[in-house]
């Protein structure tokens, strides 16, 4: 289970790092390396997203630490 929150993890970051240079340089970078809503983006964008509704599940990690301490 550790590995595929590290996995999960790893994906939000690129999400947000994408989203950072789309939204401060209009340069989208998975568009960049595979194309412009290619099969290949669109996969990515799909796993990403997977990962981001996978990350909800950090949240009640946060909030029993919070209660603990």
């Amino acid at each position: 289970m550790k590995a595929i929150n590290a996995i999960v993890l790893t994906l939000a970051i690129i999400g947000c790092i994408n989203w950072g240079l789309v939204g401060l340089f209009e340069f989208n970078l998975v568009d960049e390396l595979f194309g412009n809503l290619s099969l290949l983006s669109k996969i990515i964008y799909i796993i990403v997203g997977i990962a981001g509704i996978w990350s909800i599940a950090f949240y009640n990690r946060v909030t029993n630490e919070e209660q603990k301490n």
